[in-house]
């Protein structure tokens, strides 16, 4: 889910700070009556959404479960880090946490690498698993057949964009791009009418890793063919699609954005913490024009969030992300989503399992949503009148769910995103054409996939 921005320049303070969790002797198997739960937190240190919600949760299950205790593990760090520093702790019975904070689209590859167990047999016998629509339970089940998480809600994307300076540029307020062409015309009418602000924040290379592939690239990439198609994988013959003429114009979208200089930086863009920059700086002081993001940046602003700002709702639009040429259905979106998935070397597995239960109550489950500016998974939680009222933007962001993509869940997709990463960069920086960006990206996918590849339709 959230591909929520974050940084890898904190990572050796981050395995400094969590060193600890390691060395301190003891996994979950040295206190059967603790659950150990691990998840990752923000890199902005304002932000403690997580951490406030999570501490209520342990407060109420403690009170629950008298004898009973939570220990909260944070790790603070971007999200590759996190998850690298969450492997490393499942690998052993000494240091493996007995609950994680997942993020789908790397639970089969912890599936498959052993760390995480079966939910099957506690689902079978709980009740509100019936609440949750089918696109999150299928999230969380891995080729196996089996379900390994709990998801805890989903997300969307799409354009934001800055009113007042759209009036500046003589712009609409009712901005709606039919397609990339017009978006390309807005930026490049910023730039000219509205000297000192960055017209466009598509997030593209490498160090932001999930974040410029998922939120950016995919968004790109899943408009350009037919409704309906895989443009990445194809999942009746199992194989994966090389960069055709879709993948090209992907890149070549991003190429345009940053050779006319209507990005921001190719430094600033390629700093792996260019998406906490975004929802704190850019967009709050007035420096960028329209963001590709996502539906949660909305709660950085409220009161309570790390970067309060009263007038985001006004000021904000937002607007559907359309196809490359205005082709069916016109509009486009990525979700991802969060589970929480109990270790396969959890010594505490019925311990942590009654910790999902109360993570979701539907209280907590609407409390969540509401705090982590989630789209709601459940349909109980989608029809709550707290949840409908939550925020400006959440209708506009919740009827992105139909446009929807999600990306495809097999154990080498952490590898594969690398590789969109790297031709990313090479096309965002001019180290290489678009074509041979894409040419570089097969050569990786043949290996990362052992040759089960097959050519993208329309690839020359």
């Amino acid at each position: 889910m959230p591909v929520r921005p974050t940084a890898p320049l904190i990572l050796a303070a981050t395995l400094a700070a969590t060193a600890g969790l390691t060395s301190c002797g003891g996994g979950s198997g040295s206190d059967p009556d603790t659950v150990k739960v691990v998840y990752n937190r923000s890199t902005d240190n304002k932000i403690r959404f997580k951490d406030n919600h999570l501490a209520e949760v342990k407060k109420q299950f403690e009170k629950a479960n008298p004898g009973k205790k939570v220990k909260l593990v944070p790790i603070q760090a971007q999200d590759n880090d996190y998850a690298t520093k969450v492997q490393q702790m499942m690998r052993s019975p000494k240091t493996a946490p007995d609950l994680v904070y997942e993020d789908t689209f790397r639970i089969n590859s912890d599936i498959k690498a052993g760390y995480l167990r079966p939910l099957d047999s506690y689902l079978a016998k709980w009740k509100t698993w019936d609440q949750f629509v089918d696109t999150a339970k299928a999230a969380a089940k891995a080729e196996d057949g089996k379900t390994y998480g709990v998801p805890d809600g989903t997300d969307t994307r799409g354009l934001w964009f800055n009113k007042k300076i759209f009036a500046k540029a003589g712009l609409p307020a009712d901005w709606s791009p039919k397609n990339w062409d017009d978006i390309l015309k807005a930026a490049r009418t910023i730039k000219r009418k509205v000297p000192g602000v960055t017209p466009l924040n598509t997030y593209t290379g490498k160090a932001p890793g999930e974040t410029s592939v998922m939120q950016s690239f995919e968004m790109l990439l899943y408009g350009t063919g037919e409704a309906g198609g895989n443009p990445l994988y194809d999942p009746g013959a199992k194989k994966w699609v090389t960069g055709g003429k879709g993948f090209q114009d992907a890149l070549s979208f991003l190429r345009t954005v940053y050779s006319e200089k209507l990005g921001p930086d190719i430094s600033d863009a390629l700093d792996p913490n260019v998406g906490t920059t975004v929802f704190s700086e850019w967009l709050p002081e007035g420096k960028l024009a329209i963001a590709l993001d996502g539906s949660w940046l909305g709660q950085n602003w409220l009161k309570t969030g790390g970067k309060p700002w009263p007038e985001w709702s006004k000021t904000l639009g937002q607007a559907p992300m359309p196809t490359q040429n205005g082709q069916a259905p016109g509009k486009v979106s990525m979700s991802g989503g969060w589970t929480w998935a109990i270790t396969a070397k959890s010594k505490n597995p019925d311990l942590a399992w009654k910790f999902i239960q109360q993570l979701q109550t539907k209280e907590n489950a609407v409390t969540w949503d509401i705090v982590d500016a989630q789209i709601a998974v459940r349909k109980d939680v989608a029809q709550d009148p707290k949840y409908t009222s939550s925020m400006p933007g959440i209708t506009f962001f919740t009827g992105l769910v139909k446009y929807t993509h999600y990306r495809p869940t097999t154990p080498v997709y952490p590898q594969v995103s690398t590789a969109i990463g790297e031709a990313m960069e090479a096309a965002t920086t001019g180290d290489a054409s678009p074509e041979k960006a894409a040419k570089s990206y097969d050569d990786q996918l043949t290996s990362i996939a052992d040759g089960a590849t097959v050519a993208a339709s329309g690839q020359g």
